[in-house]
């Protein structure tokens, strides 16, 4: 197979159209014409469908381009690993954590990494969903439980629970909650028990709300969930990670609280020797270790 051929084949591919791939390439629409025809006669089949709008992949055109893509991945994999040096830290890194955890506990503490390695530059992805790293969709990964994909590296974090919090002026202007039955006076805010979620938040939301909550707000992320205690909307179901840098808010129901939600750090093993994944892992190995050490003196176990 003419490898020249199949990355002019995945130029096209993605781009969707022979100009646009050959602007990217550097070569004219002949060039990548006759390249394209060239890879079909080779392939004896018709890789696309050309049409006044550009070009639609083929079944067997499919079958090509996920494989080259597969190939992209792998290539860059092997050379992220070579331009790793023995001694700097430089070049993308692409992290990938939940919209709460990402917005509220990484990202703030990222400068931290940036003043260590300022040639470092982070592509921080925050979703629910679960990116798959032995496909490369992203470097590495923090998530709220322990991944099941395979050939990866994984550590165990921390552990960390969900809890009942309000603000100040809420509870000034509405009172504290003294047992389960009083939130029934309340607004709830939490997760939308429909939105990917770890299943110990899950179920403490699925219990309050058996207490004949009077109103609830739903949002889809942590972070959300957060500025609406903050803005004195209610009473939120919120990670305990976040009370070190949001000291104002109020525990409410001190006995109320989920079961342990294990974090994991998780890596491709093709990475294993990567500086960059080894910088960020020792920085968030770090800044969990000095987390653990604030929550200890302010006695939030």
């Amino acid at each position: 197979m003419d490898w020249d051929k199949l990355r002019i084949f995945h130029a096209v591919a993605d781009a969707g159209s022979l100009t646009h791939a050959g602007d990217a390439l550097h070569l004219s629409q002949s060039a990548v014409s006759r390249q394209i025809r060239g890879l079909e006669e080779a392939l004896d089949t018709t890789l696309f469908h050309r049409h006044a709008r550009g070009l639609i992949l083929t079944e067997q055109g499919e079958l090509l381009f996920d494989a080259t893509v597969a190939m992209v991945k792998r290539i860059d994999a092997a050379t992220a690993r070579i331009r790793d040096s023995e001694e700097e830290v430089f070049g993308e890194l692409r992290v990938t954590t939940t919209t709460g955890f990402g917005s509220l506990w990484l990202a703030p503490r990222l400068s931290k990494l940036y003043d260590k390695y300022p040639e470092l530059n982070i592509d921080l992805m925050l979703e629910e969903r679960v990116l798959d790293l032995p496909m490369r969709e992203a470097d590495v990964a923090i998530r709220m439980k322990e991944p099941s994909q395979a050939d990866l590296i994984r550590k165990r974090l921390m552990n960390i629970r969900m809890r009942l919090y309000a603000s100040p002026d809420y509870l000034a202007a509405n009172g504290t909650p003294e047992t389960l039955e009083d939130m029934s006076q309340h607004r709830l805010i939490c997760q939308n028990t429909r939105s990917a979620q770890v299943s110990a938040g899950l179920n403490l939301v699925q219990e309050l709300l058996t207490y004949d909550i009077r109103t609830t707000l739903s949002v889809n992320n942590y972070f959300g969930v957060l500025q609406a205690v903050i803005s004195n909307l209610g009473i939120g179901v919120l990670p305990d990670y976040i009370i070190e840098d949001f000291p104002s808010i109020v525990r409410v129901l001190p006995d109320v609280e989920s079961n342990d939600v294990p974090v994991f750090l998780a890596y491709p093993e093709e990475l294993r020797h990567s500086k960059r994944i080894e910088a960020f892992r020792d920085f968030v190995q770090d800044e969990i270790f000095a987390h653990r050490k604030t929550r200890q003196q302010m006695g939030t176990g």
